[in-house]
């Protein structure tokens, strides 16, 4: 029986569709790790740090959640930490392919990794970090889409760029 499953993202920054899946996976299993890809090619706006301090701060009301960082390929990281089940979120079709290949490689790499898809509630299904952060840069209100805060962290973030 498994009782630890790994959430690796980039989490720049987590939302409240993040957070649901969390949730949902915390009914299934003891332990959640919420790992932060730490991949500076991506550009993210939080580092690692920031993102990891950010995922605590939101998941604090979930027990059984812990955060951690890797970077590299996410196998290497899987057995580092023995755990072996990924759990990805899954938002619309159109995430499927690029999550299919990304099952299978990583079975092709560890050939004992399994992968769990679990979907936000409907009213997330549209949400990407992508997205968050477009409408922050918009000054839009997002209370709607992420935590309070992250929410300030973003404001507080793209003030100083724009300075």
């Amino acid at each position: 029986m498994v009782d630890t499953v790994v959430y690796p993202g980039s989490f720049d920054p987590i939302t409240l569709g993040h957070l649901d899946v969390i949730q949902r996976a915390r009914a299934l299993f003891p332990r959640v790790i919420v790992a932060v890809a730490d991949n500076s090619e991506k550009r993210p706006i939080f580092t690692a740090a920031e993102r990891l301090e950010l995922i605590r701060t939101s998941a604090a009301g979930i027990p059984g959640v812990a955060t951690d960082t890797f970077s590299g390929l996410l196998v290497d990281y899987l057995e580092k930490t023995g755990c072996f089940t990924i759990l990805r979120g899954l938002r619309a079709v159109s995430d499927f392919d690029y999550e299919f290949q990304m099952l299978l490689t990583n079975r092709r790499l560890l050939p004992k990794v399994e992968t769990i898809f679990l979907m936000p509630q409907e009213k997330f299904f549209f949400l990407s970090s992508s997205l968050i952060k477009e409408l922050a840069r918009m000054n839009a209100d997002l209370r709607d889409f992420v935590p309070p805060s992250v929410e300030r962290a973003l404001k507080a973030k793209l003030a100083v760029k724009k300075a």
